[in-house]
């Protein structure tokens, strides 16, 4: 099996080296990559040259989400096309084997995998990563999420359904609600887990909720997110996350951060919605609600993880 893998960047050069060291002790060693630079005044280019990888540039003016993907993509050589964030790495050598596995059937045409934080990443992230990005896979999942941190999709179908550049966030939702609606077959694969490394500060991450809400609302205009949305939602998260903290016992070191990053979650989830209406059931699930297991459940793979 072989796949093109793009890489998104823009100035990552504290974290690239590390998801190169990955991709190269994977057992998939038929490979073409990419990285999409938006403009990097670092040595991210210059880290990606180094490992073999082609680069394709965009300028930061022109720069979506969206739209550094169909650069990217367009420029891939083979059909099964890896997804990654710059600031991600994998854990186990298995990772692209196991992300491209469900496409042995013809009926999939994306497929995304497990998601976690490095131990110093805010706890209230952590708790996200664990409600998204469940320790049991889905074949064929039923509703239209996946993420392009880490992910894979067929090139052909690409072609037919580019990425859509005008978002603010979250194409790849919009691209997995195309292909549902085309009666392909979406799949979760908890064992293609990856490391997301995310450093945000409280105005970070306002700022990408908000843009996450603001596309989640043009792709499902039926969307809406009140005050007693982001009162109820804020409340009850917070206090999963104490009562999670307190279990873990890593309370008092994380109780501040907590707060705030739900606080801001909420906030910019509410600037981002506009206009009054329902929100999809199990998006709203997905996205928003506290979870309900701990962190210390976490699955283990009968696998050795790569050393870094």
């Amino acid at each position: 099996m072989n796949c093109s893998i793009i890489i998104r960047a823009y100035n990552e050069d504290k974290h690239i080296s590390r998801l190169f060291e990955g991709i190269k002790q994977q057992t998939v060693k038929d490979v073409d990559v990419i990285l999409v630079d938006s403009g990097s005044t670092d040595s991210t280019v210059a880290v990606a040259e180094s490992h073999g990888a082609r680069v394709v540039h965009i300028p930061s003016a022109e720069f979506t989400f969206g739209r550094s993907l169909n650069y990217g993509i367009k420029e891939a050589k083979r059909e099964f096309v890896v997804i990654v964030s710059a600031h991600v790495y994998p854990v186990y050598p298995d990772w692209l084997e196991t992300l491209l596995r469900p496409f042995q059937d013809d009926k999939v045409a994306l497929t995304y995998g497990k998601q976690r934080g490095p131990d110093f990443a805010k706890f209230s992230e952590q708790q996200i990563f664990h409600q998204w990005y469940p320790d049991v896979s889905r074949p064929k999942q039923s509703t239209a999420f996946c993420n392009n941190a880490n992910a894979a999709i067929r090139k052909s179908l690409w072609e037919k359904n580019n990425y859509d550049e005008a978002l603010t966030g979250l194409e790849d939702l919009a691209w997995a609600k195309w292909v549902k609606e085309q009666g392909h077959a979406i799949a979760y694969v908890a064992e293609a887990e990856i490391i997301h490394v995310h450093n945000e500060t409280p105005q970070g991450v306002f700022n990408r909720y908000r843009r996450e809400a603001m596309a989640f609302k043009h792709i499902h205009p039926e969307s809406n997110f009140n005050v007693y949305d982001f009162v109820r939602l804020t409340v009850t998260n917070i206090i999963s996350d104490l009562w999670h903290a307190a279990r873990e016992r890593v309370l008092l070191k994380n109780i501040v951060s907590i707060f705030w990053f739900r606080f801001m979650q909420f906030h910019g989830t509410r600037m981002g919605h506009r206009e009054t209406s329902l929100v999809t059931p199990q998006l709203r699930e997905t996205f928003y609600y506290a979870r309900e297991r701990r962190k210390k459940d976490d699955k283990k793979r009968d696998v050795e993880p790569i050393q870094y």
